[in-house]
């Protein structure tokens, strides 16, 4: 997507007034600037990785810990109290297995 194209997405959010001219201008600068800061959240998620350290079977909750600064330990333990509640736990771990990239 083009500057010319978001700019005006942005310029449309205005309009239907879900905007304020004052967010718009700040909007617009930052896309003319290049100084699009991510969410913490979607950095955190976009950095993800599994841990090759950290790793009992696939690393994934060693690269949970490193991602959120919670110990490894409590990732390991809420994926076994999911496990118990139908098989959560183990479905979700296979998939965050499959679907993460190693380090």
């Amino acid at each position: 997507m083009t500057i010319a194209d978001e700019i005006a997405k942005l310029d449309e959010l205005r309009s239907r007034g879900a905007l304020t001219a004052e967010e718009f201008a700040r909007a617009k600068a930052r896309l003319l600037d290049g100084t699009h800061v991510p969410a913490p959240s979607v950095d955190a998620i976009n950095n993800l990785r599994r841990s090759v350290t950290d790793n009992w079977i696939g690393g994934v909750c060693g690269g949970l810990a490193r991602a959120t600064g919670i110990e490894s330990w409590i990732w390991r333990l809420i994926f076994a109290v999911l496990f118990l509640f139908g098989g959560t736990g183990l479905l979700l771990y296979v998939l965050l297995w499959i679907f993460v990239p190693s380090e």
